[in-house]
């Protein structure tokens, strides 16, 4: 009886804290979402320029010069200028996060204008 009283403690105090330690906050492992202000945004942003090759109603693709393509994702609303500009049209792509031939687009448009 005793022994068993034992391993029901132990069982129960090893699951208790098996699920306080699942239940911390990680504070690097890239899954939690960062809040950023406006201001935070437009010093991290990059610009890319390229021909504007695809719309649609999620993402965008542009091509640079040497002939890479990149696709910018968005979730709701288009991003600012992009209705603005047509498939064919020479553009700035302001951005933050990374962009890459093979990734998918980790980041957000910021805005999108037709290139000089």
């Amino acid at each position: 009886m005793k022994k068993k009283l034992t391993m029901m403690i132990l069982f129960t105090a090893i699951t208790a804290s098996l699920i306080a330690g699942c239940g911390t906050k990680g504070s690097g492992n890239g899954n939690s979402a960062s809040q950023t202000t406006g201001k935070e945004d437009a010093e991290d942003a990059s610009e890319f320029t390229g021909t504007l090759d695809e719309v649609k109603d999620f993402m965008f693709v542009v091509t640079d010069a040497s002939g890479s393509s990149y696709e910018f994702t968005f979730e709701n609303e288009k991003p600012e200028g992009l209705d603005k500009v047509k498939v064919g049209d020479k553009v700035t792509v302001t951005y933050t996060g990374t962009i890459s031939e093979v990734d998918p687009f980790m980041g957000e448009v910021l805005s999108v204008t037709a290139a000089e």
